[in-house]
């Protein structure tokens, strides 16, 4: 099996912190493969930066769907997720999804925690997208900044693991989700720390899409109803107008 990891940020050691989460989290005979935006910004934190990294997504994908069972946006607020599924014919997996999804297994409302201010709406959005609304117990956000968004899960751990705690005493929540690409992998090296499971969102992804690509999920997209009709379209990266345009090869044509 292999899966595709986009990374909408254009920060490089964002893509490879994923990675190696992913890669550690995946079962034998997956492979991971990355691919990192050229153009954007450095952490999506917006509205804005979000419908731009969503644009970016479904280039990524069309540029580099050849032989890939399934796809991981590795953003958290999973920026172009709803269109990636409805144009490409394999599974498309959102970190946000995946990780909200799976702390619904784990007891009946999940708080998000994350890095910055900035982050706060797109993230309720998101809750708003899945419908999550009456599940989701708030989003924290520390009051300090950080000096470094390679560094932020180390400059902000005891901050983030503060809030992790006063979301499950005061916000009855039952897991917590540390939320965003910088933050990968900090759910497990924190994990003792906070009394209820903290579930984090690129491990959950990796897992879920191995899910669906195991139960079949790749052939029952072949093919539907719900892919948007041919267009002819001006000006669109090659590879995108390709999928647009309906002159992809059809699934299987590897």
């Amino acid at each position: 099996m292999k899966i595709l990891l986009v990374n909408p940020n254009t920060t490089g050691a964002m893509t490879d912190s994923l990675s190696a989460v992913a890669r550690a989290h995946t079962q034998p005979g997956t492979e991971i493969v990355t691919v990192t935006a050229e153009r954007g910004v450095p952490y999506i934190a917006n509205r804005v930066e979000a419908q731009i990294a969503g644009a970016q997504v479904l280039e990524l994908v069309a540029a580099n769907r050849d032989g890939v069972d399934a796809v991981i946006i590795g953003a958290f607020g999973d920026p172009g997720l709803p269109a990636a599924r409805e144009l490409f014919d394999i599974p498309v997996i959102g970190m946000a999804e995946a990780a909200m999804l799976t702390a619904c297994m784990l007891g009946d409302r999940f708080s998000i925690v994350t890095f910055s201010v900035a982050l706060k709406r797109w993230y309720l959005d998101c809750v708003a997208m899945y419908r999550l609304d009456g599940r989701c117990a708030g989003v924290r956000v520390p009051g300090a900044g950080f000096q470094s968004i390679a560094a932020v899960q180390h400059e902000l751990e005891d901050d983030l693991v503060e809030l992790a705690n006063d979301a499950v005493a005061n916000d009855d929540a039952d897991s917590v989700l540390l939320a965003g690409a910088p933050l990968a992998g900090l759910a497990f090296r924190v994990a003792g720390r906070i009394p209820v499971p903290a579930v984090d969102p690129i491990a959950a992804a990796v897992r879920q899409a191995e899910t669906l690509v195991g139960l079949g999920a790749s052939q029952t997209l072949t093919g539907r109803a719900h892919r948007p009709p041919a267009k002819p379209t001006v000006g669109l990266d090659p590879n995108l107008a390709d999928m647009i345009e309906h002159r992809d090869r059809p699934v299987g044509a590897r």
